[in-house]
């Protein structure tokens, strides 16, 4: 080992054994300067392992070759996950540098695995024998999916494609980086100051509080009031706010993230995507990258996603007229003005609510603080699949607002660590979302998973939170015990690493425990009081439960439709994204007094990776497997029926990828998925 090496490792957290509470990062010693000489180690250091499987003399067998390259990496890959993690929670100017650094040097080093020849041929010939090898379904499966990952990332390409495959992949990274950077400069640098008493009008006490705490954050005079573009702080104001002018102006920056002119332009970042995005498919073969995409998706062709989503689109646009119909005569009687246009709906729908339903979301969220909330989750997990959450306070992590849980099973083992962190800020990205810091395995003797949960709420005194923040708590939990839960012996397998069409299930079917009456009359109680939430508001919950489903449905719909026509242009297609959206916008029919919950200039699903590119739709194929799926409770006549809740344990959560989705579907219910639950869920017929 030469001097400057050995300096490297001495001073270098990242490069050194974690001696820290359940081999936690140590968050409190790392800081952005440490990454790209750790990259610059663990990289090498990887390919060289893998050059040692590739290089036996021994011929490949399953374990000297597969389960060696699920095995290898393991110094690269925590490293990673750390960055990653950081990077979306708790990002700095310095980090936004190294990611940019270090996203196309990312991309040519997967390239770098992918594109190994020797290593693919040992692989490949496992593969073609693999009938052969007595494998059990488990090890099958992995050999597999690993073959897949090669064959899909250009192992099979003649040599004098692959140096181009890797400059595309290797410039779509850093694309795809500046892409995100540039939604959360817009986000970071809007705010809107609630200056009198006239700009408050309207806006109910859980968001004054709420405000206050987002001017306090942006370090304004004590009590002042701001409203940002969190969803939590933007989207109740939408609803809430007479002030119609605010309202327009918040609205209009919600859609114009990533679309203002300069240097966080975004629409020919996109632009560039997709123009390697089609090369990308074209050199796979593929008419198109939806093509290309979906041949590893349940769905399988383009024609099998609009065949789904066409079944929601026109009857929720029928829907809508009606809708609409009670809106403007809502506006009129307020004053407002008609037509009604897009800022104004949430505001009209939710005066309609009331008046319908006797119903109103500030009489609702005192009844859901955070806190509580979390509570509930964890007593659903518990009675569902027998594990409890055990706070552990006093140990480094990276921000003050994240949390840890110790997760333990019925016989009070460690099955995992579970890390919430609940709110905005502007170094974290918006959305919510799941992560792991380190993945559950088998390798060597059984690694315990740390799993994260992202969200947005407002940060206040008491959070509170809205029936729709509630779902979203949920269904980030219920992607997280697909993390926590897994049980499979190889890390390609574990936890969420299952087909894109179907990782949305766990999560989605968990949020049904959200609106489940049983949980709400034990955790449901008002933040000052105590008082249990009353029989009588959550039966007006119920009634309303559908209503505003046509808008909702168009929201979501309308985008997944246009990234499935998006991605399937004929690759050499060039589009100007702006222009392709207001085609096709006018081509579906969008209402403009509706619009869309993505547009493409700030579309991360899309456009900050590959996972959700052609994939949007993947929510509803999930909702449509969520609604059935739940359906298996209902018929039980238990919310928390033990053996149902056992083969959704097994099946579902447990099983990371052991087998097809399909198939893991059909061991849970019986049977495949009927749509109509799902339509029926949202009012749709």
């Amino acid at each position: 080992m030469n001097d400057a090496l050995r300096d490297t490792l001495a001073i270098n957290p990242l490069l050194q054994d974690w001696h820290t509470p359940y081999g936690l990062p140590p968050f409190d010693q790392v800081n952005a300067g440490h990454f790209i000489p750790a990259f610059d180690l663990a990289m090498p250091a990887h390919l060289a392992e893998l050059d040692a499987i590739a290089s036996q003399a021994a011929p490949a067998s399953f374990d000297n070759t597969v389960v060696a390259f699920d095995a290898a990496g393991r110094l690269l890959t925590r490293i990673e996950l750390l960055f990653d993690n950081l990077s979306s929670s708790e990002t700095s100017p310095a980090l936004q540098e190294v990611e940019l650094i270090m996203a196309p040097r990312i991309a040519a080093h997967k390239n770098a695995i992918y594109m190994h020849a020797a290593l693919f041929s040992r692989i490949d010939a496992l593969y073609g024998q693999r009938a052969e090898l007595g494998l059990d379904s488990e090890q099958l499966r992995l050999l597999e999916r690993i073959h897949l990952d090669f064959v899909r990332a250009g192992a099979k390409l003649p040599e004098d494609k692959r140096q181009r495959y890797g400059e595309v992949m290797e410039a779509l990274a850093g694309l795809c980086t500046r892409f995100t950077q540039n939604v959360l400069a817009d986000e970071a640098g809007f705010s809107l100051q609630l200056k009198d008493a006239a700009d408050l009008a309207g806006l109910p006490d859980f968001l004054l509080a709420s405000a206050q705490g987002a001017a306090r954050q942006l370090g304004l005079p004590e009590g002042s009031h701001a409203i940002t573009l969190s969803p939590s702080l933007a989207e109740p104001f939408l609803t809430f706010s007479s002030r119609r002018d605010l309202r327009e102006t918040v609205w209009r920056e919600r859609v114009a993230r990533g679309a203002h002119a300069g240097e966080h332009d975004n629409r020919p970042l996109a632009a560039q995507i997709m123009v390697l995005r089609q090369e990308q498919a074209a050199l796979h073969g593929y008419a198109s990258y939806a093509d290309y995409e979906l041949v590893d998706r349940m769905a399988g062709k383009p024609a099998a996603v609009h065949d789904l989503l066409s079944r929601a689109w026109e009857p929720a646009k029928r829907k809508a007229e009606q809708d609409r119909l009670a809106l403007t005569e809502m506006a009129r009687s307020l004053g407002e003005p008609t037509p009604i246009a897009a800022w104004d709906w949430r505001y009209l729908a939710e005066k309609v609510r009331q008046q319908r339903y006797d119903l109103d979301d500030a009489e609702i969220k005192p009844y859901f603080a955070l806190e509580n909330m979390i509570t509930a989750m964890f007593d659903c997990a518990g009675k569902l699949f027998g594990v409890r959450f055990v706070e552990q306070k006093g140990i480094p992590l990276y921000h003050a607002d994240a949390r840890l849980w110790e997760v333990r099973d019925r016989a009070d083992q460690l099955v995992g660590l579970f890390i919430g962190d609940n709110y905005a800020r502007p170094s974290k990205r918006s959305g919510a979302w799941m992560s792991i810091f380190r993945s559950q395995s088998g390798i060597a003797g059984g690694t315990l998973p740390i799993v994260i949960n992202n969200n947005n709420f407002a940060k206040a005194d008491t959070t509170l939170l809205s029936a729709d923040d509630l779902r979203t708590l949920f269904h980030e939990f219920g992607h997280g015990l697909h993390g926590l839960l897994s049980q499979v012996r190889y890390e390609h397998l574990a936890g969420t690493q299952v087909l894109s069409d179907f990782v949305e299930l766990p999560s989605q079917i968990f949020e049904n425990w959200a609106d489940e009456e049983s949980v709400l009359k034990q955790h449901a109680r008002h933040y000052q009081t105590g008082e249990a939430i009353p029989a009588a508001l959550l039966q007006k919950l119920k009634a309303a439960r559908q209503f505003n489903q046509a808008w909702a449905t168009i929201q979501y719909v309308a985008p997944a439709l246009i990234d499935m026509a998006l991605h399937s242009l004929p690759n050499g297609t060039e589009v100007d994204v702006a222009a392709f959206e207001a085609e096709q916008c006018a081509a579906l029919g969008v209402p403009e007094d509706i619009g869309l919950r993505h547009y493409l200039s700030h579309f991360q699903h899309l456009f900050a990776g590959p996972g959700y590119a052609a994939g949007y739709y993947v929510y509803m194929w999930a909702e449509v497997l969520d609604a059935d799926g739940y359906d298996a409770f209902v018929e039980a006549g238990d919310p928390f029926h033990a053996e149902t809740a056992e083969r959704l344990y097994r099946h579902i959560y447990s099983a990371g990828n052991k087998q097809e989705p399909a198939a893991a579907y059909r061991a849970f219910r019986g049977r495949d998925p009927k749509v109509e639950p799902m339509l029926a869920k949202r009012g749709l017929i």
